[in-house]
């Protein structure tokens, strides 16, 4: 647990540099989940080029206690958390909703960025007329019973046992991080995603970008990951088979591409 100067404590992982002058990756993970638990596949892919920094957002896992969940602000306890570590800047790998987080970082905070990696992601989650009407209607939802999730939330939060190792048991380990999110958080999320539109921003990236597309993806459709990778100047697409989930479920097929695209970003030949 790292401390947050007006903010509050919040969960990371930091795996040390494995040699000096490695790159820094920051990962962002996705909705209703911990970072652990999105990247716990792919950590050890990294380990021989990257020094690797994970943490759990606002209302999800051990994120930093708060009111309300916003990508404004979570962009906000990122830049806090490179100060606490003395991180300049670093490579900022989003997935789904981390993906969202990630440009909204690359837009408050462009001098803390080097590269970028967004995965299963897209520039906008209203992508179609049915999205346009649901999620106006979960922010109005939403809002009115704000302070009964929120203190749901934090009671949810305070109650998490202590952290267990993975190595005792996989599967007790991934359920214990899965109910590490409350699932009165995700209304809230969700409404917040709703509202988030980068489509005015991205033309403005400068950083090396890659985009890793899941070609089977039923969440968030392929054409429209590939919509915003044409929307970020020179991005270079990568493309893995699976779906929406890969990064987990279908990780031995998704996490060679997306260590490619990560070496492609951070300038390392990758060897795995």
């Amino acid at each position: 647990m790292i401390h947050l100067e007006g903010r509050g404590d919040v969960f990371v992982v930091d795996t040390g540099e494995p040699r000096p002058g490695a790159p820094t990756v920051l990962l962002l993970h996705a909705v209703a989940t911990t970072a652990s638990l999105s990247w716990f596949t792919t950590v050890d892919g990294m380990l021989a080029d990257y020094r690797v920094v994970l943490m759990d957002q606002r209302w999800h896992g051990r994120g930093v206690p708060a009111d309300r969940f916003t990508l404004a602000e979570c962009a906000d306890d990122i830049a806090a958390l490179l100060t606490v570590l003395d991180l300049d800047r670093v490579i900022v790998v989003g997935y789904s909703m981390g993906g969202a987080l990630a440009q909204v970082f690359a837009r408050q905070h462009p001098d803390r960025i080097s590269g970028l990696v967004l995965c299963s992601t897209a520039m906008t989650w209203k992508g179609s007329a049915a999205e346009a009407v649901f999620y106006p209607m979960l922010t109005a939802i939403t809002f009115m019973g704000r302070r009964h999730t929120s203190s749901k939330v934090k009671g949810h939060a305070s109650s998490l046992p202590p952290l267990t190792d993975i190595e005792d048991d996989v599967v007790r380990w991934a359920w214990a991080e899965f109910r590490a999110t409350s699932f009165w958080s995700l209304p809230e999320v969700l409404g917040e995603l709703g509202r988030f539109d980068a489509r005015k921003h991205l033309a403005s990236v400068t950083v090396p970008t890659a985009v890793v597309v899941t070609g089977n993806d039923k969440v968030i459709a392929p054409v429209r990951q590939y919509e915003m990778a044409g929307t970020i100047p020179d991005a270079k697409v990568f493309t893995a088979p699976g779906g929406h989930a890969s990064v987990v479920l279908d990780s031995a097929r998704w996490c060679p591409v997306f260590l490619e695209a990560l070496a492609h970003v951070a300038g390392v030949d990758d060897q795995t």
